[in-house]
């Protein structure tokens, strides 16, 4: 298992970042940090099975498809990443206990442990920080048009958490800037058969997340995290419904409330 090379990604490899209609002028940017359950050729499998890989650990579940359903029905541009989160979580700092977590389930990921600084480095460099790059570019583009930058993150979530099953379809978390996501959550909640949580089943936290307190907060952007459970996003066709139910509600949310042009510079990421 390469690991310790001078590059992470080879040229078989897919890109770490895909940027989907870019010159969209839709009134937000769609993204998705947990797109994709694909390893660099480099790592192996990181010693997993398919079925870990294909599990919540490797993914968010029906987040891909969501995220892109929504922004097609908002005419917006959206970013995904293109590597599990096993690989490096690219909603976590760097500096996190779980950026590239050692153990899932209670068992170690052969592939994450015993990793050097150089290793991490390159990890970070070629995806985590290629991910972030691709939204702060996009971003400033837009900032450039005049057009707004609020952030709207699609990840999804599992039914039970230590064995607790989780009431919430849909949950709204943000940070600072909570404007939109408020307007947001009076919408979903004029739904009677929805179950909306807020700042469920997580907050969002600077010590734990990334692209709402640096992309948001940090830029002057409102931003949103909205988490679906994934028993509601078994299949393809239903990840699609989502996207288009979330897209309806956020185009009232954002009819409710006037979306400004985040200008701060991207900075260091």
């Amino acid at each position: 298992m390469a690991g310790g090379d001078a590059e992470l990604l080879g040229p078989g490899d897919p890109p770490p970042v895909e940027v989907r209609d870019r010159a969209a002028d839709g009134p937000v940017i769609v993204t998705c940090d947990h797109a994709s359950n694909r390893v660099p050729a480099a790592l192996g499998d990181l010693g997993l099975s398919r079925a870990d890989l294909d599990s919540h650990f490797g993914w968010d579940i029906g987040a891909a498809e969501m995220a892109a359903a929504a922004a097609a029905a908002l005419g917006a541009p959206a970013v995904y990443c293109g590597y599990s989160r096993l690989v490096i979580d690219c909603n976590r700092p760097q500096d996190a206990a779980d950026s590239i977590v050692p153990r899932i389930d209670g068992r170690p990921v052969p592939g994450n442990t015993a990793l050097d600084e150089r290793q991490r480095q390159l990890r970070g460099r070629e995806i985590f920080s290629a991910y972030h790059a691709a939204i702060a570019m996009l971003m400033d583009q837009r900032a450039r048009r005049g057009l707004p930058n609020s952030l709207v993150c699609m990840h999804s979530f599992t039914p039970v958490f230590g064995g607790v099953r989780r009431p919430w379809h849909v949950g709204i978390s943000y940070g600072r800037r909570g404007r939109l996501a408020r307007a947001l959550l009076a919408e979903l909640r004029r739904d009677g058969d929805l179950v909306v949580g807020e700042h469920e089943p997580y907050p969002v936290e600077v010590e734990s997340d990334f692209a709402v307190p640096v992309h948001g907060d940090l830029r002057g952007n409102e931003a949103v995290l909205v988490e679906v459970r994934q028993d509601l996003l078994a299949d393809a066709a239903s990840a699609r419904r989502w996207g288009t139910r979330l897209a309806a509600a956020l185009r009232d949310a954002i009819a409710a409330c006037e979306l400004e042009v985040g200008v701060a510079p991207a900075g260091e990421l």
